[in-house]
């Protein structure tokens, strides 16, 4: 029998999703969380998908490798252990790959050497990534392990849209250059807009809008990316949940020299405590929604502020491509704010952009256009599945190989 299922990592620092999926018709087969690992409140939530059967345990979870290895006990416990002969790979994410990682890669120890070397441009995540793919190989050191990379779409830009005007040499030696991330989700929400138009992804230019707690936005060339609104690292472009985005450097400078605060407190502020948290006090766009409707003046513009910042990339993916086909939405914020959705595209009735409520209206889980039929430039809600994703290109790698 050919193993045809992949289990999907995706490791936080104190987090690990997982799902397991059977690449003969993509289902999924168990889905689960395990958060708030080495607390003593950790809490693993494991889902059987065939019968949306749930089982939920609660109680201190050390560390990465024991909260795997209670995965591994539900799993089995629904006949889908770690030891199954069906189990074909394990796809991780990797937040960054840098210049070097240009497509989903089977892990040995040269990789995960170039993976900690990005430790330094990527220290919140490609640590509890390497984490979780260690604490895997330990496991299963005889199945293929596979990383597959939030930069790995964009290293396709070409080096106007990549490079920063500093010195190159200075550039070179500290990596510096425009990388991007939510990569799998830009790749498959490209696609699937693609499909949606009913045309291949290489007839259509598309502009992505990640919008979720993490907000990034691509211009996808018929089906390759020409420019993102991340950078080096997750903090440029878009206005976020917590991340202030695109900012004067010299704000930083201003706030050491002037405010005496450390490079430290500033990275905290920029990250941690900006974007329309540091705006209006929540992150939650659903919270700011119903501020907005009763009259909250903070809330009202932590909203405009954060339309108005996407407006701006709109309207530059749009000149970056020249033409555009369609411009999708997708993730948390993306898939379910129909407010953010009409107000991004208000105003933009020149460039062929329109919504047309009712249909903006509509709660669905499928992707579907809610642009008016005579429009110009389709506008679409597309679902992201960043861990079929990931489990598609993970599944090919093994293919390949075997």
């Amino acid at each position: 029998m050919t193993p045809t299922r992949v289990l999907v990592l995706n490791s936080g620092s104190s987090s690990l999703k997982y799902q397991l999926l059977d690449m003969r018709d993509s289902s999924r087969l168990a889905v689960g969380l395990v958060e708030r690992i080495g607390e003593q409140t950790s809490r693993l939530r494991h889902t059987l998908v065939a019968t949306g059967e749930s089982r939920e345990q609660s109680g201190p979870i050390a560390d990465h490798e024991t909260a795997l290895k209670a995965v591994a006990e539900e799993l089995a416990r629904d006949g889908l252990g770690l030891d199954s002969p069906e189990l074909a790979a394990i796809g991780h994410r990797v937040v960054h790959g840098g210049m070097f990682f240009t497509e989903p890669t089977v892990i040995d120890d040269s990789v995960l050497t170039e993976i900690e070397r990005l430790v330094p441009v990527a220290p919140l995540h490609n640590p509890a990534n390497l984490t979780g793919i260690r604490t895997a190989m330990a496991l299963r050191p005889d199945l293929p392990q596979v990383a597959v990379f939030d930069t790995a779409f964009h290293t396709a830009m070409p080096e106007s849209a990549a490079r920063y005007a500093i010195d190159p040499k200075i550039a070179d030696r500290y990596r510096i250059r425009r990388y991007g991330f939510h990569g799998t989700s830009h790749a498959y929400v490209s696609r699937e807009t693609a499909r949606l138009l009913g045309k291949a992804p290489e007839e259509v230019n598309v502009i992505v809008l990640h919008l979720g707690n993490g907000a990034s936005a691509s211009a996808v060339e018929r089906g390759r990316c020409v420019d993102t609104s991340m950078g080096l690292t997750p903090l440029e472009g878009l206005v976020m949940g917590t991340r202030s985005g695109d900012l004067d450097p010299a704000v930083i400078f201003h706030l050491a020299r002037v405010g005496d605060m450390s490079m430290d407190e500033i990275d905290t502020l920029l990250n941690k405590r900006s974007g329309l948290f540091g705006l209006c006090g929540d992150n939650d766009m659903r919270e700011i929604r119903r501020r907005v409707d009763e009259g909250d003046e903070a809330a009202a513009l932590a909203f405009d502020i954060y339309i108005h910042r996407i407006k701006k990339y709109i309207g530059a993916y749009y000149a970056v491509l020249g033409q555009v086909d369609a411009v999708a939405f997708t993730a948390g914020v993306g898939e379910n704010a129909a407010a953010v959705r009409s107000a991004a595209v208000a105003g933009l009735e020149g460039l062929g952009l329109a919504v047309d409520e009712e249909l903006n209206a509509v709660r669905s889980d499928d992707a579907r256009l809610i642009s008016p039929a005579a429009a110009r430039v389709a506008v679409a809600v597309v679902p992201t599945d960043e861990e079929l994703e990931i489990a598609t290109q993970t599944y090919a790698l093994v293919g390949k190989k075997s």
